[in-house]
């Protein structure tokens, strides 16, 4: 019996436009993802270096774009966030059937861009749905390595078995499947959270 839903959140709640960051930066040169560059982005994800330290190295890449470039190429990614989606998690929540807790990658310059397009009030209706609201660069972990889905298991006593989890990213739920957590690799366009129910 699923007593506990984890909840990923770009492409499950937010919309996202994963191909736009890139699409933006060949301007600057970008031809492909880097050792280099997969390990900045990775290690801004994890909290390992700031957001200026961020934006330093991506220069150090992408000479010709200014600090304002750049960080206006990585906050392409961020679509709307669909009202439907923030009714149907707070009915969910209303509901009061499960613990829901959220675990997301993302960086600080992510959440800082989506409470701005979101508004703070907005936002804090969202966050308030949750249990607990795991950030990966708060927490210095990432999908899809193990440690993040056992260290949230572990902090709030959950039973693998009883836990449900959410997530566009099929490494993300292949790693989760392996510890015994139910899982649903959305594919999006296609299928939505707000038929979560049907999967449960």
């Amino acid at each position: 019996m699923i007593k506990n839903i984890i909840f990923d959140f770009g492409d499950i709640f937010i919309n996202l436009d994963k191909p736009a960051v890139f699409t933006v930066l060949t301007q600057f040169g970008y031809t492909e993802i880097t050792p280099d560059l997969d390990k900045i982005m990775k290690d801004y994800e994890m909290g390992l270096i700031s957001s200026s330290d961020f934006i330093l190295a991506m220069n150090r890449i992408f000479p010709e774009a200014r600090p304002e470039d750049l960080k206006k190429a990585w906050n392409s990614i961020l679509l709307d966030f669909p009202d439907y989606r923030l009714e149907f998690l707070e009915k969910l929540a209303a509901e009061n059937t499960f613990r829901l807790f959220l675990l997301s990658n993302t960086n600080e310059l992510h959440i800082d861009h989506v409470i701005k397009n979101m508004g703070l009030h907005r936002f804090e209706r969202f966050k308030k749905c949750f249990e607990k609201f795991y950030l990966s660069h708060e927490i210095n972990l990432r999908k899809p390595n193990k440690d993040i889905y056992t260290f949230v298991l572990e902090e709030n006593n959950l039973k693998a078995e009883e836990t449900f989890f959410v997530d566009d990213t099929k490494e993300n739920t292949d790693t989760s499947s392996l510890l015994g957590i139910k899982s649903w690799n959305l594919i999006v366009g296609q299928e939505d959270i707000i038929d979560l129910k049907k999967w449960l």
